[in-house]
């Protein structure tokens, strides 16, 4: 469906809220005559609504990402990235990925008393949790709710490792927690940089921070000890790809030691979404920027298979994998990320059903 001619809503990504794919009924928007559909839409404001949950962590079996589980502290996301791939997960809800998914966020408050049950089971074993895997734990609500920061309270007392993804600068209020883990070797964080272009990166990521300050943080972050990546996620074909040079470079110079890419993925309803804001935004360039990832997914926008849906195939997606290595060996980010430490996993004394035998009648921790 192309979405008619309204003006963007100021400071949303999507452009339109198209029904949930669940939903037996469709909505669709269209001039009543009266030309209303061409003025201005107005502003959304952002609901925040509490969810009950049973359990934190969540297992994934897929050999295209690091880590074997992870945490969102968040459901949808008021960075309103038009892109994001965790869109659909909204229809689960009965809400839609468009809109729906930068206006109505759901937040986990009992995450950290879950999270401290979860670790502190005795068939437990440590692995790396990752923070951020779909939504951003740093997103605009967490400096209200601070969720992310009780989470990393909780893995500094368990000294558990975790690994962060985030696009804004909001993590530097963890910079004291971040620091201690840093120090055991139980942290890294990944910023993501979509692009160095305010413009397009304000109308691809409205309420994200701008890139200025991304790299500003990711600096404050090195400065302080904590191993710190860029992200040049994702890259999308004659928008943003002739950045990746300059993104990795300007992190290197701020202190990023490692780096990745992330070729565009666009599933369910995303493809929609983002065909309509690109042809809104970037008429000139649609055509191309699809023809292009069609090629690289075997003539479809996008395709889910593992080993393939990360960085795409074809001749164009293989080229952009070379510039990548090329690049990141020029200067020194070809390393895989920071090695996290598993050995320092203890569960705290007051946290253990067993009683510990040391000589002191007060021990604080209990060692697995």
């Amino acid at each position: 469906m192309e979405r008619p001619g309204r003006p963007a809503r100021r400071g949303r990504g999507a452009l339109d809220n198209p029904s949930p794919r669940f939903e037996q009924q469709r909505y669709v928007e269209s001039d009543d005559g009266w030309n209303t559909i061409e003025e201005q839409p107005p502003e959304l404001s952002t609901i925040v609504q509490a969810e009950l949950t049973r359990s934190i962590l969540s297992t994934n079996a897929s050999p295209d990402v690091p880590f074997s589980q992870s945490i969102n502290p968040y459901r949808g996301c008021e960075h309103g990235c038009v892109y994001c791939f965790a869109r659909p997960s909204h229809a689960y809800l009965g809400l839609s990925p468009g809109l729906d998914f930068e206006t109505r966020i759901f937040s986990k408050p009992q995450a950290a008393e879950l999270l401290r049950k979860e670790l502190s089971k005795k068939g437990y074993r440590p692995q790396v949790i990752a923070l951020g895997a779909n939504t951003d734990p740093y997103q605009p609500v967490e400096q209200r709710l601070g969720i992310t920061r009780e989470l990393l309270t909780v893995l500094l007392e368990f000294q558990h490792p975790v690994s962060i993804i985030t696009k804004s600068a909001g993590i530097r209020r963890d910079l004291d927690l971040l620091s201690e883990l840093a120090q055991r070797q139980l942290v890294s964080v990944y910023l993501s940089i979509t692009s160095l272009d305010p413009q397009l990166a304000r109308r691809m990521e409205p309420r994200a921070a701008a890139p200025a300050l991304r790299l500003r943080t990711l600096k404050e972050l090195s400065d302080s000890g904590v191993p710190v990546g860029v992200l040049a996620s994702p890259i999308i074909p004659a928008l943003n790809d002739r950045e990746l040079e300059s993104i990795l470079t300007a992190a290197r110079a701020q202190g990023a030691s490692h780096a990745g890419y992330i070729l565009l993925r666009l599933p369910g309803e995303v493809q929609q979404l983002f065909s309509n804001w690109l042809r809104h935004h970037y008429p000139g360039r649609a055509d191309k920027v699809l023809s292009l990832l069609k090629d690289s997914h075997d003539g479809a926008l996008y395709r889910s298979e593992f080993g393939t849906r990360m960085k795409g195939s074809g001749p164009w997606a293989e080229a952009l994998r070379r510039r990548f290595q090329i690049a990141a060996r020029r200067l020194g980010l070809e390393q895989p990320g920071h090695q996290l430490e598993l050995q320092h996993f203890a569960v705290p004394a007051a946290q253990s059903p067993q009683l510990c035998l040391f000589e002191r009648s007060q021990p604080t921790v209990c060692q697995r």
